[in-house]
């Protein structure tokens, strides 16, 4: 009933850019259709990575369930107990799951561009591969992506590879790089949008239900404690046990203390909330066309899925956030890209202040400069030519002259390896100066730190 080949990493095997399925470990747990639901319990304990299971009837296949689906409908009122002791064919008839199927000869590559094109309740739904012998497997979606992400590295290293090696066709080259950055950005993008919007919406269902049921638990809390409020009132000598009772758990503190404990657990409902909502706000996977949004919406996004490393300390120091945002209407833009250069805009700043901190605190340990009260300011204003500026800068220790000619180069990256591809700013300046008929502009002094200014039009031509 059971069989699986070996799970091994993805990044342990050996692929190449023209790599397909069926190179890629698959799972081949296979059941029959008239075992009873239970035995599919039995089945996802077994295996806490099985991402689904495929079922057969006589030996023929039929279709695949997956972990997900199986424990959402399992887990909705009744539906254990009508389910469990019941063939697994009425369960498969009632959720009636959408496949996804491929041949085990197509690439990776493929596979992995027309599985991101699924719906969102679809997103991390296995991939079911058929074989040359008849036979069917299993691909978990997230091996599937790190499979896809060692073939991008590959190709990365490939290209750096014909850079070096290709003096004489450079302008050549420089078109495969521009042709390679927009394809890279349309997949990261596809991928990023999945991947967050799938995080906040699998957030979002248990808080709500928390949410829900604590407005309840508080109202039946404060009847308990009003209720107890009375039995005091009329009985006020109880018995041994009851005052020994009382004793040994101390009433009133607990009296006092417990609506303060449910009102502490609806605060951090609501900071959850907050972020699920910004999480959407910056993924936008509904908002791939132009549309009409407040830019300040975006910048504040951005800043509160960024609020960890804003909020870490650097050798005892913090990143400050200083907003001086003008009054400027909703703007016409492709949102979602927008907040990607946001993103990368803001993510390096803060890369560029932790390293010069902690360069300064080596070099001067009783130092009291600019660099012990780092911060970024973040300035939008609306030009006489109805142009947005959204200026962004940092007091760190600056880009060198002969360094910022190369900035919104492809590939170029002043960062070690392994910390950044040298992407994300050419990226960024496509982004403003070719999808929104902006500027990008880098303004930086040595010693004295960094600025960003991104303009763009109110209305897009």
């Amino acid at each position: 009933m059971l069989a699986t080949h070996s799970m091994n990493n993805a990044n342990e095997l050996n692929l190449r850019l023209e790599s397909t399925l069926q190179e890629l470990p698959m799972w081949e747990v296979q059941v029959e259709l008239d075992c009873p639901g239970g035995e599919l319990i039995k089945l996802f304990s077994q295996q806490p990575l099985l991402p689904g299971i495929i079922l057969n009837q006589g030996q023929c296949f039929v279709g695949m369930i997956s972990r997900q689906k199986f424990f959402e409908n399992m887990s909705r009122p009744y539906s254990f107990g009508l389910f469990s002791r019941r063939s697994i064919e009425s369960l498969y008839k009632f959720i009636q799951p959408d496949l996804l199927i491929f041949s085990g000869e197509i690439t990776i590559v493929e596979a992995t561009q027309t599985a991101l094109k699924r719906t969102l309740n679809l997103a991390y739904e296995p991939i079911l591969v058929a074989t040359k012998s008849g036979k069917y497997g299993l691909i978990d979606f997230h091996q599937l992506l790190l499979a896809y992400s060692q073939i991008y590295a590959l190709t990365l290293n490939h290209l750096q590879l014909v850079e070096e090696q290709s003096k004489t066709a450079k302008a050549g080259f420089q078109d495969l790089q521009n042709n390679y950055t927009r394809l890279v950005q349309n997949e990261k993008m596809a991928a990023l949008g999945q991947l967050v919007a799938g995080i906040a919406h699998e957030i979002n269902n248990p808080v709500n239900f928390i949410a829900g049921n604590l407005v309840h638990a508080i109202n039946y809390t404060q009847d308990l404690l009003e209720l107890i409020d009375l039995y005091q009132q009329h009985y006020p000598t109880p018995k041994e046990p009851i005052k020994n009772q009382i004793s040994a758990f101390d009433l009133d503190y607990v009296t006092e203390d417990f609506p303060n404990l449910l009102a502490s657990m609806k605060i951090g409902c609501d900071r959850i909330q907050q972020i699920v909502q910004s999480l959407r706000n910056f993924s936008r996977l509904d908002e791939a066309e132009k549309k009409i949004v407040d830019i300040h919406e975006g910048i504040d996004s951005t800043l509160l899925i960024l609020g960890s490393r804003l909020n870490a300390e650097i050798n005892g120091v913090r990143i400050s956030i200083v907003k001086d945002y003008g009054n400027i209407p909703a703007i016409e833009c492709y949102a979602g890209l927008i907040n990607q250069v946001f993103m990368k805009i803001l993510t390096n700043a803060i890369d560029a202040l932790e390293e010069s901190i902690i360069k300064n605190q080596e070099l001067n340990p009783h130092s009291t400069g600019l660099l012990n009260n780092p911060e970024i300011k973040i300035r939008t204003e609306i030009t006489s030519n109805n142009q947005v500026n959204i200026c962004i800068a940092d007091n760190g220790m600056g880009i060198p002259e002969d360094i910022q000619k190369y900035l919104f180069d492809p590939f170029f990256t002043t960062k070690p390896v392994g910390k950044g591809t040298g992407l994300g700013l050419s990226i960024s300046y496509q982004i403003i100066v070719e999808k929104h008929g902006g500027q990008l502009q880098c303004l930086s002094t040595v010693g004295q730190g960094t600025e960003l200014i991104i303009q763009i039009p109110v209305r897009l031509s």
